[in-house]
């Protein structure tokens, strides 16, 4: 079992690196697949292609990369956590609450004068704010309260509450800013420049190590919490760090570009399908691999046919959700 589940992770490997280099070789102008290799790796090949490949194309690709991998192991965190097929990274308000600092930021920054640089960053700042307070407030709540369902709930409500204010602030704005909003909410990838990409990855990086620590409590909470608590699992502490995981991952990712969706909710039941395994020892890294591949993919199309990402995943992502949901009755 052990063996197969090894062969399924490198061909998952090799699957994320073929669609990586058709992601650098798929756009406006179609470039051969031995030419973006030279072109990464320094060979000899047209000196537009070089440029193309490094300077606008490579950028992306390693986003679409990262913020593929993050949102599935957040997923995956929350479905063990909650022990509910149907939670996903945006599950505790993470995403409204990145909304909500968004709708503030963009309404504000025009009265305040702001450059386009400065806003370029400020709307990340702000979204990772937003998203930072309402798990702040969840955390807050969950030191008080026992039943992670509670929890749920209060996610929930805490999100339905900042969606309200942000439907609001999108009445009353302008229509320049609110063509601005809606764009960001469409979710892209291409947006993160390459400062931007330097806070990405380290932030990314570290929430996926906290996940690598919080593997073990993942495995124990399979059981049931009581089951968990009696083997002697801190349970507070462990929804600290898969909060604070999820935060880093999804968090950041939704503030650089913008809230992606059925990526962090789909992942982790195909990887489970594939690998037929419950252990997130094996269920981490193939969901890695799965959502990195499949996000690549999804920005594949996306570029093909000209189309937002989030229209291109919440596509894919929608028969997922209906053959959990059925499976699970």
């Amino acid at each position: 079992m052990r063996s197969r589940a090894s062969l399924l992770l490198i061909l998952l490997i090799a699957l994320t690196i073929v669609l990586f280099l058709f992601d650098l070789a798929v756009g406006s102008v179609a470039l051969p697949l031995r030419d973006v290799w030279k072109a990464l790796t320094g060979g000899d090949c047209p000196e537009a292609t070089a440029k193309i490949v490094l300077n606008i194309r490579l950028l992306k690709a390693v986003v679409a990369l990262f913020a593929g991998a993050a949102l599935s192991v957040s997923g995956l965190q929350m479905q063990t956590l909650f022990r509910n097929p149907l939670a996903g990274p945006y599950v505790l308000g993470i995403s409204s609450g990145a909304s909500l600092g968004v709708a503030l930021f963009i309404l504000g920054a025009p009265l305040l004068g702001l450059p386009a640089a400065v806003l370029s960053f400020g709307i990340a700042g702000a979204a990772w704010a937003g998203a930072a307070l309402v798990l702040t407030i969840v955390v807050a709540a969950s030191r008080r309260i026992k039943d992670i369902m509670v929890i749920l709930i209060l996610g929930m409500m805490f999100s339905s509450g900042a969606g309200a204010v942000v439907q609001i602030l999108q009445y009353l704005s302008k229509e320049e800013a609110l063509k601005s909003f809606v764009i960001w909410t469409m979710g892209s990838l291409g947006d993160v420049t390459a400062p931007q990409l330097a806070i990405l990855i380290p932030a990314v990086l570290v929430g996926l190590l906290l996940a690598v620590v919080t593997i073990k409590p993942l495995n124990l909470l399979l059981f049931g919490e009581e089951y968990a608590v009696t083997m002697g699992l801190n349970l507070r502490r462990t929804r600290n760090l898969l909060f604070l995981s999820t935060t880093f991952l999804a968090g950041t990712v939704t503030a650089f570009c913008g809230p992606i969706g059925f990526i962090g909710l789909a992942m982790p039941h195909i990887t489970r399908w594939l690998f037929d395994e419950s252990d997130h020892r094996i269920l981490l890294p193939g969901t890695i691999f799965t959502g990195a591949s499949v996000l690549l993919l999804c920005d594949i199309v996306s570029k093909i046919f000209v189309l937002p990402v989030n229209a291109i995943t919440s596509l894919l992502g929608i028969p997922v959700v209906v053959w959990v949901v059925l499976r699970h009755k």
